[in-house]
């Protein structure tokens, strides 16, 4: 769920970078701060602290934004969220810009879980045959899900594509029932 005060930030990011394929490149760096983030108690407790100097803050994210290779464009969009006290909402934010990036470019989300992490190949088949059904390019969000023992189960807005070894056992002992 995307929060209220996250769509503004992300139009804000949209609107100065004036292109859906700039502001996608950002959007991808800036989920790499927030996993780098997210890893770490210590990041979490600084930039949750309003007892940490601001100028603290910067000087944390700037070293860890260097070390990860982001834009300037990027570490100056940290600057604004730690100044306004949204770093911590990070993911709202990339959530939201990852929906508005969708829109401009006529992209859909597609959850994809599999029962194992899928070769480079077998992930660009696997787009080509959901942007066939969906009838328009498909951007994946894949999880591994082991239980699924193999194959995938892929969700495109209500659809689900299920795939999976453990769905077809779901389906075969319904059909003995």
């Amino acid at each position: 769920m995307i929060r209220r005060f996250a769509r503004p930030y992300a139009r804000a990011i949209v609107d100065v970078l004036q292109s859906p394929e700039k502001a996608d490149a950002i959007r991808h760096e800036l989920e790499r701060f927030e996993q780098v983030r997210k890893s770490s108690a210590d990041l979490q407790e600084l930039y949750a602290n309003p007892g940490v100097e601001h100028d603290t803050k910067l000087k944390v994210t700037n070293a860890f934004a260097k070390r990860l290779g982001l834009s300037d464009m990027t570490i100056k969009i940290l600057g604004v969220l730690i100044g306004n006290h949204r770093v911590n909402d990070l993911d709202s934010i990339v959530e939201a810009l990852a929906v508005m990036v969708r829109e401009a470019t006529d992209t859909i989300a597609a959850e994809v879980r599999s029962a194992h992490q899928l070769t480079p190949q077998e992930e660009a088949e696997l787009r080509r045959t959901l942007e066939k059904k969906a009838g328009r390019k498909v951007e994946m969000i894949l999880k591994t899900d082991p239980t699924l023992i193999g194959g995938f189960v892929a969700k495109i807005g209500s659809e689900v594509y299920d795939a999976s070894v453990l769905g077809k056992i779901h389906r075969f002992r319904e059909s003995l029932g």
